[in-house]
């Protein structure tokens, strides 16, 4: 019998650790994929060899179990990927079991060997009528793995690709030439897509094994770039060759693509987030869009950041890297500098627009709401400029960044207003169901008849949300028709016709494809949504944008605020004028009551330079990333005070614990805790939630110090004055503090 080290996913914490010892006949390569008794429940592990007992004398052999089976069908995982998994693990201060058990597709961990066994068999026997059926996406992936990357037959002719424009072709030309990373900072609508369409064609062209990975940051991107992929590759490599990753699809599908990716049937993988970790053995290319995008960072279990991962991953696998983005992050900006000054990315640059819609970008328009009347939600040149917009059969789109009716219902008697019972926040009106739902913890019910404070009948909506916005441009655009006849269904002389596109209107499968597909076919005049519609669509008939209340971010305590929104608005702006029909007048109207801040005057030139010129500057000054760096600790516990006091007893225990270790006095001098304050949103169903900053000018030190930290946490929870503590994790580079 050999002794088998198996990869498990269990807490770092736990007695067993991660890495356990099994039996089996015959020792197996690392990566190998296995079925394991552990406990009193079967689960999936990974043979790992990097902690192999080679000397049977060191096990207590008694206590040493079976492997169960081994998932033949499945080719070994790579070092590439194996190391991808070590370095999340250690950077985000996760066990390497979770990170790398929860990187595998949710079935693959459900299967058994037999059931894998059968799977493949009846895909081998599997006729083209089967291959509809609703497994046969899983199937298919199978039956590749089985015969291998030659089981797709790639056509010879390549379809033609669309001319470059002198811009776009520099970029391209310096991506072959260069080895990178690459920051493309290209304006919207300047073809940044057709960068990475011909990059990877060059590559798949040059290279008959070599595979690529394009990332978005949402899964409603991705409908309309898996469009674009399929119909340039398809021809040239095959139906099964451009394969999606994102938590949108079954579980069936997610297997199949993860496999068909694994054995390199699938030469292009589109994704998410979730698809930096897809096992990829040829990876050679990799684009990370909207490289800017908060959506990036997981906010769930190891808080990844698949951008920083996708850039690690380029180096670890010798691939090329481009990251592209409109309005960059300050890091990658801050990082595409000058080498000579410590840059480590080289910067792209495309500032024009493309093709028939290469006129001048949208003209930017501030409207000072201090001059309006006082509840007035459309100023009256704005309102004037959506009249005349849809009297030429344009379409105007209007942005909120808040969905529902309004945020809060409140009784003008009493004060009550509509507080979550579980949360520290207000529960929101949405009048298309008459409920009050809080966004945090889902709770719901029906909105009173009256206050429940004073009994007062007369409660009312404070604020707004998209719902409301919606039904206000309906009222207001009800004498007008359409002028035009551009879709049979919603011809000439019919109502104005006023669509909203948020988390709720598209909750049904397919509804957001539904909806996008009737603004494109011309049966929408005003589209009114959150930031579901801001970025990365090509609405083609837009030709005003509207910004309606978006200065809370200006004012915000997160110094990340103001980044995030340039960002919004100038993405937003981006969806206006993209096509020279009906762009020659496009406008973008910025609804505020400070509109001499500088971020709108920067907005107003798309200076986006000027704008991170001085962000970074201010955050030089008070030495905030990407001039230092931070790391934040949550707490979870029954109480504020046993979430802060957790929090704070694992700030001293360190002070003291860890300043007698030798050689840790340097460390501790390079890291700054600060001290335990509720989070922003303080109780989430019935939990109270607390945070401590960890900051520190060295990456490395901070590093050392969050894996040092590690036993002092775990030993910090067992104190009496952290009785009621739930949990706690740490958030590596967090986006929100």
């Amino acid at each position: 019998m050999s002794w088998i080290s198996v990869l498990v996913n269990t807490p770092a914490h736990a007695a067993l650790g991660p890495v356990l010892t099994y039996r089996y006949a015959h020792p197996l390569p690392s990566g190998t994929l296995v079925r394991v008794p552990l406990g009193k429940r079967e689960t999936l592990g990974v043979v790992w060899q990097d902690t192999a007992q080679e000397s049977s004398g060191e096990i207590d052999t008694d206590k040493v179990r079976d492997i169960a089976g081994v998932l033949e069908t499945v080719a070994p995982l790579g070092t590439a990927w194996q190391q991808l998994m070590r370095f999340t693990a250690q950077y985000y201060q996760r066990s390497l079991g979770e990170v790398a058990l929860a990187a595998l597709p949710p079935q693959l961990r459900e299967l058994s060997p037999t059931q894998m066994h059968r799977r493949a068999l009846r895909t081998q026997r599997s006729t083209e009528k089967s291959s509809r059926t609703a497994s046969a996406p899983a199937a298919q992936a199978l039956h590749q793995a089985t015969l291998g990357a030659e089981a797709v037959a790639p056509s010879v002719t390549a379809p033609p690709a669309p001319s470059l424009s002198k811009e776009q072709a520099e970029a391209v030309a310096q991506i072959a030439a260069g080895d990178g990373p690459f920051l493309l900072f290209g304006a919207t609508g300047s073809g940044k897509t057709e960068v990475y369409l011909n990059c990877v064609q060059s590559l798949l062209t040059q290279s008959p094994n070599a595979q690529a990975l394009v990332m978005v940051p949402e899964i409603n991107l991705t409908p309309q770039l898996e469009a674009r992929f399929r119909e340039r590759f398809t021809p040239l490599l095959g139906a099964h060759a451009v394969v999606s990753l994102h938590s949108g699809m079954t579980n069936p599908q997610r297997l199949a693509a993860w496999l068909s990716a694994h054995e390199g049937g699938a030469r292009i993988v589109l994704g998410t987030r979730m698809a930096v970790f897809a096992s990829m053995p040829q990876l050679k290319f990799i684009v990370v869009d909207e490289e800017h995008d908060p959506s990036y960072k997981s906010s769930e279990g190891a808080r990844y950041s698949a951008r920083d991962l996708a850039v690690y991953r380029a180096k670890l696998q010798g691939a090329k890297i481009v990251l592209g983005s409109a309005t960059p992050s300050l890091e990658s900006w801050y990082q595409s500098r000058p080498a000579k000054d410590g840059g480590r990315y080289q910067r792209l640059l495309m500032p024009g627009r493309i093709g028939a819609s290469a006129q001048e970008l949208p003209l930017v328009r501030r409207v000072d709401m201090n001059h309006q009347p006082r509840k007035a939600v459309f100023s009256l040149p704005l309102l004037e400029a959506i009249r005349n917009r849809v009297a030429r059969g344009e379409q105007s789109m209007v942005f909120l960044n808040r969905r529902g009716y309004a945020p809060v219902l409140h009784c003008h008697d009493c004060g009550w207003k509509s507080e979550c019972a579980h949360c520290s926040a207000f529960r929101v009106f949405h009048k298309a169901d008459r409920t009050l739902r809080c966004h945090h913890c889902g709770f719901s019910e029906r909105v009173p008849r009256a206050c429940p404070g004073c009994g007062n009948l007369d409660i009312a909506p404070m604020g707004r949300g998209t719902e409301q916005i919606e039904e206000q441009l309906e009222a207001l655009l009800a004498d007008i028709r359409r002028p035009d006849s551009v879709s049979a269904e919603f011809p000439e002389g019919e109502p104005v016709r006023v669509a909203r596109i948020d988390a709720d209107t598209t909750r049904l499968k397919g509804s957001l494809q539904t909806q996008l597909a009737a603004v494109h076919a011309g049966d929408v005049d005003v589209l009114v949504g959150t930031q579901m519609i801001a970025k990365g669509h090509d609405f083609r008939r837009i030709t005003l944008v509207a910004a309606i209340d978006p200065d809370g971010a200006l004012f915000s305590s997160d110094f990340r605020a103001p980044e995030r929104l340039f960002s919004l608005l100038l993405q937003a702006a981006g969806r206006a004028g993209r096509d020279a029909r009906w762009g020659k007048a496009s406008e973008v109207w910025i609804q505020t009551f400070v509109p001499t801040h500088p971020l709108y005057a920067a907005l107003k030139q798309y200076d986006y330079p000027a704008f991170a010129q001085s962000q970074l500057q201010e955050r030089e000054q008070a030495g905030m990333p990407p001039f230092s760096f931070q790391a934040l600790v949550r707490a979870d516990a029954r109480s504020q005070e046993a979430a802060q006091a957790f929090l704070n007893a694992a700030s001293t225990n360190a002070r003291q614990d860890m300043a007698v270790w030798e050689g840790w006095a340097d460390v501790l001098a390079q890291v700054t805790l600060y001290s335990a304050v509720p989070m922003a949103i303080a109780r989430v169903a019935n939990v109270e939630r607390a945070q401590m900053l960890v900051e520190s000018p060295s990456r490395s030190a901070l590093q050392r110090f969050l894996t040092g930290w590690q036993g002092v946490l775990h030993g910090t929870r067992a104190q009496p004055e952290c009785k009621g503590l739930i949990r706690w994790a740490i958030d590596v580079d967090p986006l929100a503090i």
